[in-house]
């Protein structure tokens, strides 16, 4: 790898979000990953980069609020998610629908 993998990299990118319209984005190379609540755009792109060995061009995130829902007539809240959409630079990809191997 390029650059070496600090541990705390793996505490930012918490996972891959796979839904229809990430797949959709990975057209326009750029992948979505869950995040810390507290992550930052620099942290998150240093962490992709030592990570994936990639180049990242740009990062853009979006907090989702959780839902308010109900089971067995309780009320509960559904936590908070913090989303990056992390822009890759032209002919770099990463393939997140494969899983680890071993």
């Amino acid at each position: 790898m390029a650059k070496s993998v600090d541990i705390r990299h793996y505490d930012v990118i918490v996972a891959p979000h796979i839904t229809e319209k990430s797949t959709l984005l990975s057209e326009q190379n750029a992948v979505v990953f869950k995040v810390a609540d507290k992550a930052t755009k620099p942290e998150i792109k240093a962490a992709v980069e030592a990570i994936f060995d990639v180049k990242v061009t740009g990062v853009n995130t979006l907090v989702v609020k959780g839902k308010t829902k109900r089971w067995r007539g309780k009320a509960y809240r559904r936590s908070d998610v913090k989303k990056a959409i992390v822009t890759l630079a032209e002919g770099q990809s990463i393939d997140i629908t494969e899983g680890a191997r071993g």
